[in-house]
């Protein structure tokens, strides 16, 4: 048994694994859920970048359109029943490429908003290459207040080694900057083969100082059904990355808001990972809800199929125990840098303390944790460490179930042990 196996079953106290079943219904029980969050996904691209292992195909406007009625009707399916208007604190776009639906967003916001009053902000993550005027204006006009930009490095070298090539960046996120939304992030990728601490120290300060009001940044991970020209450097090199990308934020005044991403003080947070509950909508999007976990097909052709037969296409199904539960809700408190224990027994039912108190009193006592008031803080020692922990469930967790549901639109099962 690795590693990451015994983490799963101490934490859990259980053998039992997460157990994935190819099972669906056809009502999702949320409506009682707050702090919901929205997510729509867009698999279309101009081009397939190598280091991205979502979901997602080229484009054709043909199948863009079959997805758009699919898409709408899947809302549909999923909010038929309600009792009236229900909050919904944010809504996210990701891709794929959402701009390759740019003139269908409206619609689908419109749609969402037949069924949901949300309060928060709607974020869309853009390629560089589709930052215009005009579709800022889109954007602008369908409602989106905040975009995130796939830049991943301002250095060629860097790029060419991911497949990509600069275009205009720092022009194009002061065309964004100009254009007035609240929220602008930049992703960028560190330990791409031959990148330096000053060379992503560089781009971070580009990033920010051409508007960036938060940077998002990602460690090179070579899935395995990537095709990467080239590989990332060694965890240990990651780790010591990170750690001084940390400092260098830290001496520039640039506020740490999860283990990867850094933002300007007293603004506004793009995270579309860190909600206690979310619906997801299209190809790939998952589902968290009180006790269960879902996953759409990754397969367009399927999705379409499914819905218009009046279904769900919902793909695979995690149902939770009670521990699982818990550790999921800690994993994604931990990663946006603070658990808030009232939080925690409102979702879990059972006090913080009483299921892990141990572990919270040495953890703090080694300097991983501060308790503040009925908030327990991570510290950068703690980040270093869920850094780790997150790269070693990605290879062993994520990496197996997305490579499976590339290949199969509806699994029998998948165990994640």
């Amino acid at each position: 048994m690795n590693w990451t196996s015994l983490l799963r079953v101490y934490l859990t106290r259980s053998f039992k694994p997460f157990v994935f079943e190819g099972t669906y219904e056809n009502t999702l029980d949320f409506e009682k859920l707050d702090d919901l969050g929205l997510y729509v996904h867009i698999p279309f691209c101009r081009s397939l970048c190598s280091f991205c292992p979502y979901c997602k195909v080229v484009h054709n406007k043909p199948q863009a359109d079959a997805y758009k009625i699919a898409l709408l009707k899947e809302i549909d399916l999923v909010c038929k029943g309600m009792s009236g208007k229900k909050k919904a604190t944010s809504l996210y776009f990701g891709g794929g490429t959402p701009a390759m639906m740019l003139d269908d967003l409206k619609d689908i916001i419109a749609k969402l908003k037949e069924y949901f009053d949300i309060t928060g902000g709607i974020g869309v993550e853009l390629h560089p290459s589709d930052i215009t005027e005009r579709n800022l204006e889109k954007l602008k006009e369908a409602g989106v207040t905040m975009l995130s930009i796939g830049i991943q490095s301002f250095q060629e070298e860097c790029l060419r080694k991911i497949g990509r090539r600069n275009d205009a960046f720092v022009e194009k996120i002061g065309l964004v900057r100009s254009s007035g939304f609240e929220v602008i992030d930049v992703d960028l990728i560190f330990a791409i083969p031959g990148q330096t601490d000053a060379i992503l120290a560089s781009d971070i300060h580009t990033a920010f100082a051409s508007g960036a009001t938060q940077v998002s940044t990602y460690p090179f991970i070579d899935f395995t059904f990537a095709d990467n020209a080239y590989k990332p450097m060694s965890e240990a090199v990651k780790r010591e990355m990170l750690e001084h990308l940390t400092e260098y934020c830290r001496k520039e005044g640039i506020e740490r808001t999860s283990v990867w991403t850094f933002a300007q003080r007293h603004t506004e947070k793009y995270s579309s990972v860190t909600r206690d509950a979310f619906l997801g909508f299209g190809v790939s999007a998952t589902t968290l809800l009180k006790d269960a976990f879902k996953i759409n097909t990754f397969s367009i052709p399927a999705y379409i199929e499914r819905i218009g037969s009046g279904n769900l296409p919902t793909s695979l199904t995690l149902r939770f125990t009670k521990r699982q539960r818990a550790v999921y809700y800690l994993f994604w408190s931990a990663y946006a840098m603070r658990i808030d224990a009232d939080r925690f027994e409102e979702l879990i039912g059972i006090p913080l303390k009483r299921m892990f108190g141990l572990e919270l009193f040495l953890a703090t006592k080694s300097g991983y944790l501060k308790k503040k008031g009925r908030v327990y803080e991570l510290t950068d020692k703690a980040a270093l460490l869920f850094h780790g922990v997150e790269q070693a469930y990605t290879t062993a967790y994520i990496d197996k179930m997305w490579h499976i549901s590339r290949l199969q639109p509806f699994p029998e099962k998948i165990i994640l042990k």
